[in-house]
């Protein structure tokens, strides 16, 4: 049965939905095209229709995983707008975060695959980057003259970092202890300039 343009590109958003967080959860080599299909309900077969090749799934699930974590941050802010870096860190930094690993930080679980993988897959996550960097220069930087990028910078890898250990270790007190020392540490940084907010203010 032939299917119809506007279920076809439903398939696809489909496909790209479940491949973002599959390969968050496996990797990008850890699952393969039946697999990824299969959880997307549909056959391997349909998959050459709609994806030039699994690096091009991988380039549009990783900015699909990157516009969902941009979601998580606006909904985070959203809900204390009087402290949008402090509901930020709260959720980023915390236990259920790390436990979140098809639906958690794209950067967090797919950071090293990513360097191995080719240009489009890499654009896509330099571009949620830079959106996260852009917040958290709203956030910590100050009128003073001070290189936010630099601090958000620092704040960002200090972030990634604290999930990645505590994702890395079986011991789940070592877990905590690294989300506590590293939501510490960049509470300290925003503490030297004054935090700005929420773009609702």
């Amino acid at each position: 049965m032939r299917v119809s343009r506007i279920q076809a590109e439903q398939n696809r958003q489909t496909v790209i939905d479940v491949a973002s967080r599959l390969f968050r959860e496996h990797g990008f080599d850890g699952i393969g095209l039946k697999d990824l299909m299969k959880g997307a309900g549909l056959t391997q077969g349909a998959f050459y229709k709609q994806f030039a090749s699994k690096e091009d799934l991988a380039a549009q699930a990783s900015k699909r995983a990157m516009e969902s974590a941009a979601h998580r941050w606006a909904a985070a802010t959203a809900a204390e707008p009087n402290d949008p870096f402090g509901a930020v860190i709260a959720f980023y930094l915390s236990m259920d975060h790390r436990g979140e690993r098809m639906d958690g930080c794209p950067v967090v679980a797919l950071g090293s695959d990513a360097a191995r993988q080719g240009s489009d897959v890499k654009a896509a996550f330099e571009a949620g980057i830079r959106k996260y960097l852009d917040l958290l220069g709203g956030w910590v930087g100050d009128a003073h003259g001070e290189d936010s990028r630099d601090k958000a910078m620092a704040v960002l890898s200090t972030m990634v970092g604290a999930v990645v250990l505590s994702r890395a270790v079986n011991d789940e007190r070592l877990s905590k202890q690294f989300l506590q020392a590293a939501a510490e540490s960049v509470r300290k940084a925003s503490r030297t300039v004054d935090v700005q907010p929420g773009p609702h203010q």
